[in-house]
């Protein structure tokens, strides 16, 4: 199996266990959460039904981010992943502002009441299963530099804070009900807002990420140190006139103006070139393509 297959392959796996995982949480905790009359375990499960829509739209796109690149798309398909991870982005914003009017309305109109508390053990097996998927795919996307996951990972991660939010809210509003303490049921819908609050935070995050990137944003200044050293071995190299690199979704495009002895053949510059482009490649997997550009050297610049 090649190395993109492999790649394929993980990457639908991580995406089709959050789909399952997902889709049981959303109807576990929106059922749990009307039933026993909690907001915030009820907006959880919202949160969730965006993380499964999120899922959903991740693996239909990741096959066409790792297409090879074509006519039409002659730097591939890698963007494909970081417009996924904006509209996710966009879309956990959404859900905040829902949770946030309907957390507010219930706190504003002193509706507030304790939850049955079964809705505190749905939250305490939700924090326990996310916990555990946000490891896993933060895992996959590491080992295979995919945006498409690292945005899944990351809606995870929120939803395990959201899910400790909503848990400590609903174990307040019960406590509360239990010892006749009426203040705090409101614990729950404030609980709500908690949860809104870290999907806004994650989301901001996925999107400011990805503009960068569409926007190609110069990879890190580090690793263009180190690609300048992998160029600077070759003593044919007598200048790095320029060098740039941008991130192309889950790879890394670079170019680069060099300057060599005048002298040299269009064979010889070839050869060169060819050499500078392997061990960059063998020095850094992501890079996909590598564009040099010689210039005839001049010691007077």
């Amino acid at each position: 199996m090649s190395l993109d297959a492999k790649r394929l392959s993980g990457e639908r796996r991580a995406a089709w266990l959050s789909v399952i995982a997902n889709l049981f949480l959303t109807v576990g905790k929106i059922a749990v959460g009307l039933r026993a009359a909690s907001e915030a375990l009820f907006a959880d499960g919202l949160h969730n039904a965006a993380d499964l829509f999120a899922s959903v739209v991740v693996l239909g796109v990741i096959g066409y981010a790792n297409k090879p690149a074509d006519d039409d798309h002659p730097y591939g398909h890698g963007k494909a992943e970081v417009v996924t991870s904006g509209v996710v982005g966009l879309l956990l914003f959404i859900i905040a502002a829902f949770i946030v009017v309907e957390a507010g309305q219930t706190l504003l109109q002193g509706t507030g009441h304790p939850p049955d508390p079964v809705a505190a053990w749905v939250a305490a097996a939700s924090f326990a299963l996310k916990w555990a998927l946000f490891r896993y795919s933060l895992h996959v996307a590491r080992r295979l530099r995919s945006k498409a996951i690292e945005a899944i990972a990351y809606d995870h991660q929120t939803d395990i804070a959201a899910s400790l939010a909503a848990l400590f809210g609903v174990l307040f509003a019960v406590a509360g009900g239990q010892f006749g303490v009426p203040g705090l049921a409101y614990a729950d819908p404030i609980g709500g807002l908690i949860v809104a609050a870290f999907i806004v935070r994650i989301a901001w995050r996925m999107m400011v990420e990805a503009v960068h990137i569409l926007m190609e944003r110069s990879v890190d200044p580090q690793a263009l140190d180190i690609y300048r050293s992998i160029i600077a071995r070759f003593p044919d190299v007598k200048r790095i006139d320029r060098i740039r690199a941008r991130e192309h979704g889950h790879y890394i495009l670079l170019d680069v103006r060099l300057s060599v002895p005048s002298h040299f053949t269009v064979q010889e510059g070839h050869d060169l070139g060819r050499k500078i482009k392997a061990a960059l490649m063998a020095a850094d997997d992501r890079i996909r393509e590598v564009l040099i550009h010689l210039n005839p050297y001049s010691p007077d610049g």
